[in-house]
């Protein structure tokens, strides 16, 4: 009887012994699937992410080679009729205008010189200048001639040091004064170049170190009211 009791015990034993190894085993297992499914969806996320990135990178290129390819063949057109002050200061031809100014009033156009480029492009004409010559490039391309163009050049804040000597600009930025030869052919069609004396005192800049022709007024507000008062027409 003891001995069938032991066999009994045993049995039990064992039975529990293997459902707990079973159930251990069924959660390792289960573990296991949770962690390969999860890795699965992870590297597809990665994949899926990975390919959506190359084909925006791809659209990117493609769009920036697109434009690029536009604005060659826009240079290849363009026209300088009387200013040179770098490729986006010219002129695209176009056919068929009907709307045309008139040539026979004087333009009277005034332009306000406050930002100077960054640093890092020192050595490039000033972006505003070169805006200020396309303008004048597009009113002589539709017909009003030079003589009729009137430009006033206001300068201020930190574009004071757009219209400095060669001396001044190679102190401050090592190398020559790029815009030099842009004022001096806006000069030759009748600019007139003025500096505003209170952004000389901000900005430390003495009347030695601006381009010899520039005239200095107490403050630059007062030029820009007096010339819109007698009919100048402001660029920004």
């Amino acid at each position: 009887m003891q001995k069938i009791i032991l066999v009994l015990l045993l049995t039990a034993f064992s039975s529990i012994s293997f459902a707990q190894k079973y159930n251990i085993d069924s959660s390792l297992n289960s573990l296991k699937m949770k962690k390969d499914s999860t890795l699965r969806a992870l590297k597809q996320q990665k994949d899926s992410t990975y390919h959506a990135s190359l084909h925006t990178d791809s659209v990117k290129v493609d769009k920036e080679y697109v434009e690029k390819e536009k604005w060659e063949k826009l240079k290849a057109m363009s026209i300088f009729p009387v200013l040179n002050g770098g490729e986006t200061s010219g002129v695209i031809p176009v056919k068929d205008i009907t709307e045309i100014p008139d040539p026979n009033i004087e333009y009277k156009l005034l332009f306000e010189l406050v930002n100077n480029n960054p640093d890092s492009v020192a050595k490039e004409i000033n972006f505003s200048l070169t805006e200020y010559a396309r303008i004048i490039n597009l009113h002589v391309a539709s017909g009003i001639p030079v003589k009729k163009i009137k430009p006033v050049i206001v300068v201020h804040a930190a574009a004071l040091k757009a219209i400095t000597t060669n001396a001044y600009y190679k102190e401050q930025y090592k190398i020559d004064n790029p815009n030099i030869k842009l004022i001096d052919d806006m000069r030759a069609i009748g600019a007139t170049f003025i500096a505003c004396g209170q952004a000389m005192e901000f900005f430390d800049i003495k009347k030695e170190a601006l381009l010899p022709f520039v005239k200095i007024s107490l403050t630059a507000q007062t030029v820009l009211s007096h010339y819109r008062l007698k009919g100048y027409v402001q660029y920004w």
